[in-house]
């Protein structure tokens, strides 16, 4: 087995794949830490590694007695903050930490929450499922509020007016039943539940998420450090915020000591307690007033009682949290919903940041967006818009010769995929003929073959590819902007569309048949758009020099499509009023068909068009379908929303349009900073700013919510990640193997399924392993209604999608001449950039890009 930082922190390779570690290897990893810290180890574990370091465990268990009062380098600085924080309340006792069981490599604590050698767990506050493909964990609470949620330790820092104010005393008093008072049932590890005496006992986790992101060659990237302590009965939590944020590693070990990584450590320190049981103390109990005795915001916050029976927060889920100007931060949540562990890392980092200065957290959302092109069967690089004159294939393989194997044919294949293949600047496509054809330095006519596994990249970074359409039997060239927009929303509320930003518009988009109201009467109205004079549509002072260069027709093979479309298009500043009245009594599908034709068009037909384009004869009567060659056309068309009577709302799309190709950067947890333009290496020429943001998203997975997943065959992403290795899911059905030939047993419905999930899901149906499976359409049922929260961990598209993303680079390094050993920042609102330092992230260089 492969032993490496990666393996260990975030479970993926080198690479950004997912990372499978052997299961027996972790149990036995398991059995030794369990039987080092004195707790049982369930039967049926391989114990020889235990048994042959039987003395050398008896003395650690006996050294740790000894040391009983010694914390790692973490808990001490959390410690000492509770010791001068809580020390003087009138004799109360200093909350103390437990020392917990500690996770220091990623996977631990997802096999530790399920039984050693069972399928399923259901315990107090969650049940727990393990799937044929990772597992499922549906907590009591299958949401999170905000209602009376956030309470704050007074310790006179301000508190804003919508939390709650705590007084210290009831601060120390719920701190220390959290660590004291946690029934053996919620500090049960579900691992050993099954052993003749379990495991009772809280488990620890240490993160090193991002606070500042680097500063090319100015300022490393800075973290802080988060301290996790869960009951055993909660590790299904821990495995959670390691999958977003990354196992920083064994809190004991120097090595892993923030204060001795001052170059990377902001300094701040935060801990986060999980104590579920909470929720059912007395509001006397905990040292809060009776009314009567309490202030006007006491009254207003809840803070006092009348009956000496009141619970603490009426009995409800809350977070609790206590810090101040020294950088650390305390807090205890009174519930196990996972979201609310990600939301206070998330709030931990503000918290950070804003001690630390010249930078921030931000609730953002947001991805690379390359505008991606139909360019129909034929497509001239050097006549095209992406030829700018100062790209050439010999200067590429000359300064990219560390990426690239150059071909005496004058192609060059890439070294890392051999599916990139970089071709001349004058390189010609032609998808009847399916081939890439060039002249030489000889002026020999080279070429290969056109296929759709590859992608062709010109000097310019522009690529092209060959991608069948979606819907209809028939293939087209794309082409695809060497440039990309960082598409960033900054500082979003709740419902902002950070999210819809970030993902591909392709899911929205429906496939339909192009209409056709009259064929004779709609084929003679096309004839005239063909036949037009357009060398007189524009304005005086908008005339070009046509004796330098003629106007062209529309269906001029040098005339793209959506330059036939901006033909087309009224525009009051470029056209006389006569041309625009003309365009304006177009209608709208004639049009549409002009730009079918000009999209399918074939420059051998010269004016014979007609004779390739066609609809059936139904009674007698011509239909109203359009066929090109004899097979249907398809029209492409956005639905935005549903109408009251429960009918789609569409709208055409232009003929030429295709989403653009996005890689995601963002999507909740964002840490920025902005810094002088003239720090930065290659900037766009484009850019005026003197200063710009960078960028960093601080999670590796993504806790996606993918609310259109419930109609099958609708959100194909989730659906396809679904279908993947290593699912982390919450708030859906478990389906057993009988549920699940149920399923694909009914047809009609389960032919609605993508082609991933599908396949997944029969595959399931016919397991034999007693492993549960999940789809996507079936949210747990809550009370005979389907959960509106359903969750699960996407892993990050960037890393999901390593060849994308390099693809992305490459072609932004090859637009702007910028080499693999320099850093690319292009900056107008963010840059990425630089490899990761920090615990956990180690080996991965994101795609370092604006």
């Amino acid at each position: 087995m492969i032993e490496n930082h990666w393996n260990r922190s975030l479970g993926l390779n080198e690479d950004g794949s997912v990372y499978t570690p052997d299961t027996d290897h972790l149990h036995n990893i398991i059995a030794l830490k369990l039987s080092a810290a004195g707790l049982p180890v369930p039967d049926g574990i391989d114990l020889t590694g235990v048994q042959d370091a039987a003395d050398l465990l008896t003395i650690h268990r006996q050294q740790s007695r000894m040391l009983e009062d010694l914390h790692s380098p973490i808990d001490n600085r959390i410690q000492n903050f509770l010791n001068k924080e809580l020390g003087n309340l009138n004799g109360e006792p200093v909350p103390q930490l437990p020392k917990p069981f500690e996770l220091d490599s990623h996977g631990l604590a997802r096999e530790l929450s399920l039984p050693h050698g069972k399928n399923e767990h259901h315990a107090e506050r969650v049940s727990s499922y393990r799937l044929v493909n990772g597992v499922l964990h549906n907590p009591i609470n299958d949401r999170r509020t905000t209602k009376g949620v956030f309470h704050i330790a007074d310790t006179g820092l301000p508190i804003p007016g919508d939390k709650k104010a705590v007084p210290l005393l009831t601060y120390s008093r719920l701190l220390n039943a959290a660590l004291t008072q946690a029934p053996e049932k919620l500090l049960t590890l579900p691992f050993t539940h099954d052993t003749a005496e379990s495991a009772k006992t809280f488990v620890g986790l240490m993160l090193r998420p991002v606070v500042c992101p680097e500063i090319p060659n100015r300022s490393a990237e800075k973290t802080m450090e988060i301290r996790f302590i869960a009951p055993g009965s909660l590790v299904c939590n821990l495995d959670f915020v390691e999958s977003i944020f990354g196992n920083a590693g064994n809190a004991n070990l120097p090595s892993n000591d923030a204060a001795l990584d001052c170059e990377h450590w902001t300094g701040h320190t935060g801990c986060v307690i999980l104590a579920t049981h909470l929720c059912s103390l007395k509001k006397k109990d905990l040292g809060l007033p009776h009314k009567k005795d309490a202030t006007e915001r006491q009254i207003k916050d809840g803070m006092c009682w009348e009956s000496p029976d009141e619970l603490y927060n009426d009995g409800t889920p809350f977070k609790i949290c206590h810090r101040n100007k020294d950088g650390v931060m305390v807090t205890v949540i009174a519930d196990n919903y996972f979201g609310y562990c990600k939301k206070e890392v998330k709030t931990q980092l503000g918290y950070a940041a804003n001690l630390y200065g010249m930078c921030e957290e931000e609730h953002a959302g947001g991805a690379l967006a390359f505008p991606r092109y139909g360019l129909g069967h034929y497509f001239n690089a050097t006549s095209s818009q992406v030829w700018t004159g100062k790209h050439f294939m010999h200067d590429v393989q000359k300064d990219f010769a560390d990426i690239m194997d150059p071909q005496p044919e004058g192609h060059a294949i890439d070294k890392r995929y051999d599916s990139i293949i970089y071709v001349p600047e004058h390189a010609e496509f032609s998808l009847p003929d399916q081939c890439v054809s060039w002249k030489d330095s000889h002026d020999q006519r080279q070429q290969l073959p056109l296929h759709p596994s590859q992608v062709y990249v010109l000097p310019s970074g522009y690529k092209v590819s060959m991608q069948r359409h979606p819907d209809a039997p028939s293939w087209r060239l794309v082409g695809t902007s060497a440039e990309g927009t960082f598409c960033h929303k900054p500082c979003t509320v709740s419902g902002g569309g950070k999210s819809e930003i970030s993902k591909s518009f392709e899911d929205a988009i429906i496939y339909g048949p192009i209409y056709v109201a009259d064929y004779e009467k709609d084929f003679d109205l096309v004839q005239e758009i063909f036949d037009y004079d357009y060398s007189k549509r524009f304005v005086p002072e908008q005339m070009p020099d046509y004796a330098s260069k003629p106007s062209r027709s529309v269906l001029d093979l040098e005339r793209s499509i959506g330059s036939v479309i901006k033909l087309l298009t009224p525009s009051a500043s470029e056209y006389t009023a006569e041309y625009n009245d003309w365009l304006n009594s177009i209608p709208i599908h004639i049009k549409a068909l002009v730009f079918i034709i000009k999209r399918f068009y074939n420059p051998a037909w010269g004016n014979k068009w007609r004779e390739h384009f066609m609809v059936d004869v139904i009674d007698g009567r011509p239909a109203h379908e359009l066929k090109f060659q004899n097979r249907k056309l398809i029209g492409s068309y956005v639905r935005v929303g549903i109408n009251a009577d429960g009918s789609w709302c569409t709208f055409k799309l232009r003929q030429d349009f295709l989403p653009a190709s996005k890689v995601q950067m963002e999507d909740d947890i964002t840490a920025s900073t902005i810094v002088p333009l003239e720090w930065l290496h290659g900037p766009h020429p484009g850019v005026i700013n003197k200063s710009v943001k960078i960028t960093r998203n601080c999670e590796y997975r993504l806790f996606q919510r993918p609310d259109e997943a419930v109609h099958r065959g609708f959100d194909k992403q989730t659906e396809y990640d679904m279908a993947q290795d290593d699912l982390f899911a919450s708030n859906y059905q478990p389906l057993s193997t009988a549920d699940l030939q149920r399923l694909s047993s009914k047809v009609i419905t389960f032919e609605q399924y993508s082609t991933p999930m599908r396949r997944h899901l029969r595959e399931l149906s016919k397991s034999t392993s007693g492993k549960f499976g999940v789809s996507s359409a079936h949210p747990r049922l809550i009370d005979g209604q389907r959960s509106k929260n359903p969750r699960y961990l996407q892993l990050r598209p960037d890393f999901a999608r390593s060849r994308e993303r390099y693809i992305a680079d490459i072609g932004m390094r090859l637009t702007r001449q910028i080499t693999m050993d320099k850093p690319l920042s292009w900056g107008v609102n963010a840059v990425i950039s630089g490899r990761r330092n920090n615990p956990g992230a180690e080996g991965i260089r994101p795609l370092a890009v604006y």
